[in-house]
């Protein structure tokens, strides 16, 4: 079972780019999780966000084509399987003038107490609104 998708598009910003003249391996880190950051934000409940964070257990990711200046990038991300304590997700990022893959990666999230920081069950209902 995994949850529909998710976009939303980037510029690349003169920052973004490094000494090689292409966005930095860093900044697809950065994008992965700014992606799964604002699908978060747009489909958890207001209650959820309050009182769920979300943690890193393990990221992997491909870099297939640099990005440049200028570019404009598509973020798609989805969730993979969800169990009670982790949360798989997956990303794309490609150029959107082409379509062409840039990046793509598989993050391990495990949910967090937001005033603890202690890892939390995620409830079904919480699962079920990530699922298609």
């Amino acid at each position: 079972m995994s949850s529909a998708p998710f976009e939303m598009t980037v510029s690349v910003l003169p920052g973004d780019i490094d000494e090689q003249n292409h966005v930095n391996n860093t900044v697809y880190l950065r994008w992965v999780q700014e992606v799964a950051t604002a699908h978060w934000r747009a489909i958890a409940s207001p209650e959820a966000q309050k009182i769920i964070g979300w943690v890193v257990l393990r990221h992997e990711i491909d870099y297939k084509t640099p990005a440049g200046l200028g570019d404009v990038i598509v973020l798609r991300t989805w969730v993979g399987k969800a169990t009670r304590l982790t949360f798989e997700r997956f990303t794309e990022i490609r150029r959107n003038n082409d379509g062409q893959l840039l990046s793509k990666a598989r993050t391990l999230w495990c949910p967090i107490n937001t005033q603890t920081g202690r890892p939390v069950r995620v409830s079904t209902e919480v699962r079920e609104q990530f699922s298609s």
